[in-house]
């Protein structure tokens, strides 16, 4: 008997027509039988946000080579848990984000949709990874990547991830990465977050800028600092946020409750 194929679920935050998630399906259908369900417009910021009151519906569209390719009036998690529930006949061996045009490292995988679908994933116990290229640009360059992209998926899909971690891969742009890092994120904050305007008739609004300030950009151990090296790094991440080496210390201060 011919044994069954991989099979590999895609989403992204940016949307279904993204250079960042067709980059991603070319490869991904090298290595199984690959199903994309996506945004049918961007989502970035999304985080694991998920659509409480709203309909959501599914379209089908050409395939991508041997690609079943699908959107969805949703968020990234929404995808994700469609994907599982209305379109794949069997769970899917790997789930696979991005390719994100833009940063998800330090604290940027906090707020990412990219992430938030990895994580959606991890919490379902599949074996998950987000992608993101440090380039904003609709046209940016992902063939550089290419490479590494399939190594990390072939190596995660013959040999799995630890429970409760997925992994948060970037990469630096403009240049062929000179090698891979596992590293933890940077410590960091954004600043100077929103700009601020006026309408015609003098009613103020904001829109979202700001700059990420490295609070340690010398550290060799966190995903800035590498990048900034031109290498792609990988974080493990745990959807997973009790702080568990916090737990007594918190317990003695309620302790008399």
């Amino acid at each position: 008997m011919k044994a069954e194929r991989p099979l590999i679920l895609i989403t992204n935050d940016d949307g279904i027509g993204s250079r960042g998630i067709a980059h991603l399906t070319r490869i991904a259908v090298t290595l199984g039988d690959v199903v994309v369900v996506a945004p049918d417009s961007a989502q970035s910021g999304k985080s694991s946000a998920i659509s409480v009151n709203t309909p959501l519906f599914i379209n089908e569209h050409q395939p991508l080579e041997c690609a079943r390719m699908m959107s969805a009036n949703g968020t990234p998690v929404d995808c994700v848990k469609l994907a599982m529930f209305a379109v794949l006949d069997r769970r899917p061996d790997l789930i696979l984000s991005g390719i994100n045009h833009g940063s998800n490292a330090a604290v940027n995988n906090i707020y990412s949709g990219t992430m938030g679908a990895a994580m959606e994933g991890c919490l379902l116990g599949i074996p998950s990874i987000g992608y993101s290229l440090l380039d904003h640009s609709p046209g940016a360059d992902f063939d550089p990547l290419t490479p590494f992209i399939k190594e990390i998926t072939a190596k995660v899909l013959a040999e799995g991830l630890p429970e409760g971690i997925c992994l948060n891969v970037n990469f630096p742009t403009r240049c062929t990465p000179k090698g891979i890092k596992v590293v933890r994120t940077a410590k960091g904050r954004w600043t100077e977050e929103y700009a601020t305007y006026a309408t015609p008739h003098g009613t103020p609004f904001y829109w979202l800028t700001g700059k990420f300030h490295n609070d340690e950009p010398d550290n060799l151990e966190t995903d800035e600092y590498w990048l900034k090296q031109q290498y792609g790094t990988i974080v493990p991440i745990r959807p997973d946020q009790t702080a568990t080496d916090m737990i007594i210390r918190v317990r003695d201060i309620f302790s008399e409750i």
